[in-house]
């Protein structure tokens, strides 16, 4: 296996040339727009999230990364070349929820199958071990449950030794231990200086594991950046408290720079776009907060609160 002379940092610094290059491409279906303008780039060592609510284009973005269909407008490349010709030479493992299993064969056959298929291939037991299937090797693929299709996916996707491994919500159906496992896997994938690409809903998965989190909405990337820079994008911090007696939503709803308020039973959670002058209005308000937490968005809450504020700039348009 030839190494690479560039990799990803680590810290946000990104050195040689990209393995996978979007040059301001488009993509529609009909008259809906689902990749609209894209440019990106990504880097070895990487391990990069892209999130988007559904209709973001997430799955459109990968058809097009792994040339199962082609832009309308604009350049996708992969590793220099075009995606089918990186594919054929080994350099792509792709584990996808679209597209079934081999049924009639055993879980080890398949398997060996897809040994024998890459350019450079692991061993078949080794394969196997590090998917967490070696006890269902003797297995008929349509026996399995969803979580060990999973892991027979992510086998497949890891059956050699590729320079980019691209995954669509890979832990659907796996169980607390098997996503450990699995996301242990890939971080030494990443380690070896190979670009890992996951979309996910999982949002604390992405929170924990990437280097780097691309948000789409409509087609297009609205946050690009460290979880921790995604979070100070959404420039609001979360307040949380109780309050004894009767709370009035109405004089909550009222506090400066709220951007979103929750009351369940007496406890109170709010966003704010200023924390410091927020929590000065609630003693204003005559009220005493106990067991005030004030901290800095989730990855979630963030999200959601960029993905809400891009959702009323173009309906203001």
């Amino acid at each position: 296996m030839t190494t690479t002379a560039f990799a990803y940092t680590g810290d946000g610094r990104r050195t040689g040339a990209p393995v996978v290059t979007f040059e301001n491409v488009n993509k529609s279906y009909g008259n809906v727009r689902a990749v609209a303008d894209l440019s990106l780039e990504l880097y070895p060592g990487e391990t990069v999230a892209l999130l988007g609510p559904n209709g973001a284009g997430k799955s459109s973005t990968l058809d097009l990364l792994l040339g199962l269909r082609n832009p309308d407008a604009g350049r996708v490349e992969l590793f220099g070349t075009t995606p089918q010709q990186a594919i054929e030479q080994g350099k792509v493992g792709a584990m996808l929820q679209s597209g079934g299993l081999m049924e009639e064969v055993k879980v080890r056959e398949l398997v060996k199958l897809a040994c024998d298929l890459h350019r450079q291939a692991y061993p078949v037991d080794e394969v196997m071990e590090r998917a967490g299937i070696t006890e269902i090797a003797d297995r008929m693929v349509n026996k399995l449950s969803g979580g060990q299709e999973q892991r027979v996916r992510f086998a497949l996707a890891t059956a050699g030794a590729n320079e980019l491994i691209v995954l669509d919500e890979p832990t659907t159906g796996m169980d607390v231990t098997a996503r450990q496992a699995f996301w242990s896997v890939m971080r030494e994938q990443a380690n070896a200086g190979r670009a890992v690409l996951f979309a996910t809903h999982y949002l604390e998965e992405a929170d924990a594991i990437a280097d780097r989190v691309i948000v789409l909405h409509r087609g297009r990337i609205i946050a690009d950046g460290s979880a921790a820079e995604i979070k100070a994008k959404a420039g609001a911090r979360r307040i949380v408290f109780d309050l004894d007696g009767h709370i009035s939503e109405a004089a909550l709803h009222e506090l400066p720079f709220l951007t979103a308020l929750e009351i369940s039973g007496r406890t109170v959670r709010i966003q704010s776009s200023d924390a410091d002058a927020t929590v000065h209005a609630v003693y204003g308000l005559g009220l005493y907060p106990r067991n005030l937490e004030v901290a800095g968005l989730g990855l979630e809450q963030a999200f959601i609160a960029i993905t809400d504020a891009a959702t009323a700039e173009e309906a203001a348009r």
